[in-house]
């Protein structure tokens, strides 16, 4: 039996026992009554390095938290298949091996998800950037050693053939960071949705995917993240059917002078310094995650293109001196009064 059998043995015969986890300190859940004798319940847990929540609106809190904690559980099952940090996930065989056959299905569904990024955003969204971000994050710099991992960058050298996954060149790996949040998100909203509820929010780190309407009627308002950090919001948008992802340099960088950061141009192996962010509704959360890594590489103009020959896509940019670039279709969603934007 494995480490992991072993112990979901022993939490068993524990629980059998009468013990019980404790509780996560981050992980809660709020009921507030709304109108029309519904609830507004909103359930908290801490996932994929950030907190994910799920707030639905439904005659019964009860519904809610049963389809949020399913939810839940369907994000855990999916995060411990594409973390690239789990050593026992396929993600991470994948990469130490070169290869891997018989791949989970969820594998190759967001592998080839990001391989159809890759090529309608001519390059510019490449899950092989793994080498060079660990390579910037371990301190690395500019130069040959930057060069040569650089040269491991290329998504077309990626071979899928049924369930089976390899590598043309040894040395490759992939890290589907871009996609994967949004692609759980979306999974997420399908669980929600199969339990009967109509109205809900999920917000993994500021990837959302919208349902339905407000406890008001009101559809959902999202606030886009401010790149300078300044407390303000650059625009609120309403959110129905559809979702939101934000990408930006300024989440991680590598080293002091933030010219090295999580976000990686894949011909050069260098950080985009050109764009502080880059805001995504699509119809997917999955898309929104994989467009919005896209814009940041691409130049306003060719992302903006981009978005505009997408149906149902709209983005708002915020380049190196704050300013706002907006697509036509981003300014039909956004809300009446942004100053009234606040948390779900």
């Amino acid at each position: 039996m494995s480490a992991s059998g072993v112990l979901a043995r022993k939490a068993a015969v524990l629980q059998a026992l009468g013990f019980r986890r404790a509780v996560d300190p981050e992980e809660r859940s709020e009921v507030v009554p709304a109108a029309g004798g519904r609830s507004k319940v909103t359930c908290v847990r801490p996932s994929m390095g950030t907190l994910v929540s799920v707030t639905g609106v439904h005659a019964s809190s009860d519904r809610v938290q049963t389809a949020a904690g399913l939810a839940f559980e369907e994000m855990d099952r999916i995060v411990a298949l594409l973390n690239r940090y789990d050593s026992a996930s396929a993600v991470s065989c994948l990469n130490t091996d070169g290869a891997i056959r018989g791949a989970p299905p969820e594998l190759t569904t967001v592998l080839g998800r990001a391989l159809s990024h890759h090529a309608a955003s001519g390059g510019a969204f490449d899950p092989t950037v793994q080498p060079v971000v660990d390579f910037l994050r371990d301190g690395g710099e500019g130069g040959p050693a930057l060069d040569h991992v650089a040269s491991l960058v290329g998504a077309e050298r990626v071979r899928v053939d049924g369930r089976a996954v390899r590598f043309a060149e040894p040395g490759m790996g992939i890290t589907l960071d871009g996609i994967a949040k949004g692609w759980v998100v979306d999974r997420m909203a399908d669980v929600l949705a199969a339990q009967g509820l109509e109205h809900f929010l999920i917000n993994a780190g500021g990837d959302i995917r919208a349902q339905g309407a407000r406890e008001d009627g009101e559809p959902w308002r999202v606030g886009v993240q401010d790149p300078a950090g300044r407390g303000r919001l650059p625009d609120v948008v309403a959110l129905s059917g559809m979702a939101v992802a934000t990408s930006g340099g300024y989440e991680i960088y590598f080293d002091a002078e933030r010219t090295r950061h999580h976000i990686v141009t894949p011909r050069t192996g260098t950080s985009p310094l050109h764009m502080q962010s880059a805001s995504v509704i699509a119809p997917t959360a999955a898309d929104a995650d994989a467009l919005a890594t896209s814009l940041l590489v691409l130049d306003p103009g060719a992302g903006l293109s981009l978005i505009e020959s997408l149906p149902g896509c709209a983005c708002l940019l915020v380049d190196r001196d704050g300013r706002s670039l907006r697509s036509t279709r981003w300014r039909g969603a956004l809300a009446n009064s942004p100053s009234s934007a606040g948390s779900p």
